[in-house]
């Protein structure tokens, strides 16, 4: 990279983020769409484009909630409602929205295009399925990337990059017979990290802001596949620490990301690559912490010339090398 990037990645689910848990968390996942949208505005007013990686059910217009074919089984789609779906997502006999709207987006897909700023939208496989866990054939996960691609083909998507649900990596073979160039990989550890104090070391990483998160480097793989690691899960440090050093100073995980850019700006090069969940920003703090980022985020591109760009677009300037 010539210069310093910065990159921004949404895990886009709905409530397929959680369908594999024994209950779904209430709030979350009722609050997703609008959350959604509010990002969407929020990168529309600081012109900063996004990695908008979906589930690729969220592209359909309609299905029986069974998928039969899908070798994944039945069970796996237990959650999934069925439904049809019209220009205000999907509604029930009577023309009212209902809850099915969790398992469909057209319209949600349709305001990420539909604005000025240039997106990304990559892939999240299919159904949420973990690539990375043993029990994950090699059928399954050429099914999840087949139906994504598919699916995104509909409304006229093409799909480059992948981000694997839960950041669990694999079946990275099957990605270029598929149509992928790249993907997110794993954060490089912190120091705190596999360190039998590992939650202390955390809590003053970012309670005293010693140590900025990393600025990583693309890499192509063995596969020729374009890795754009992870630097920072924006809602990764929560709870009653963050009320506790929030009363005291500031947000830690604003300050994590200022110290990143900072950073980024004084090397001049890699990537600070940022993530989160649209069902990370259903309350009021929570949005206001993403407005102070990303308007910081602008504020340092326009003053120092640090680039924002995709996902794609990182791994393209890295295969150009």
């Amino acid at each position: 990279m010539s210069r310093g990037t910065v990159v921004i990645s949404l895990d886009a689910e709905l409530g397929w983020g959680f369908h594999d848990h024994e209950s779904l968390p209430t709030e979350r996942v009722a609050g997703a769409r609008g959350a959604w949208r509010f990002l969407v505005d929020l990168f529309e007013e600081h012109e900063i484009p996004a990695t908008w990686a979906v589930v690729g059910h969220l592209f359909l217009a309609e299905c029986d909630g069974v998928h039969a074919d899908h070798p994944a089984g039945p069970e796996w789609f237990a959650r999934d409602p069925g439904a049809r779906y019209d220009a205000g997502g999907t509604v029930d006999p009577n023309g009212e929205p209902d809850s099915r709207s969790h398992w469909f987006g057209r319209d949600l897909i349709d305001a990420i295009r539909g604005g000025d700023v240039d997106h990304e939208i990559a892939s999240h496989t299919f159904s949420h399925v973990e690539f990375g866990k043993s029990d994950t054939s090699r059928e399954v996960a050429a099914a999840e990337l087949r139906r994504s691609v598919a699916a995104a083909a509909e409304r006229g998507v093409e799909l480059e990059s992948i981000v694997f649900p839960r950041n669990r990596v694999g079946h990275r073979a099957l990605l270029r017979d598929h149509g992928f160039s790249c993907y997110r990989g794993r954060a490089p550890n912190r120091w705190y990290d596999g360190r039998p104090l590992r939650r202390p070391g955390k809590l003053a990483t970012y309670a005293l802001g010693a140590a900025g998160p990393p600025i990583v480097e693309p890499t192509v793989d063995e596969y020729g596949l374009v890795n754009v690691p992870a630097s920072l899960y924006l809602y990764a440090f929560d709870g009653a620490a963050r009320d506790a050093i929030e009363a005291l100073s500031e947000d830690p995980v604003g300050r994590q990301v200022r110290l990143g850019l900072e950073r980024l700006r004084d090397r001049n090069r890699g990537v600070f690559h940022l993530w989160l969940h649209p069902n990370n920003v259903v309350t009021a703090r929570d949005r206001e912490r993403l407005a102070r980022i990303v308007s910081t985020i602008a504020s340092y591109r326009d003053e120092y010339g640090i680039g924002v760009d995709t996902v794609s677009g990182v791994a393209a300037a890295e295969g150009a090398r």
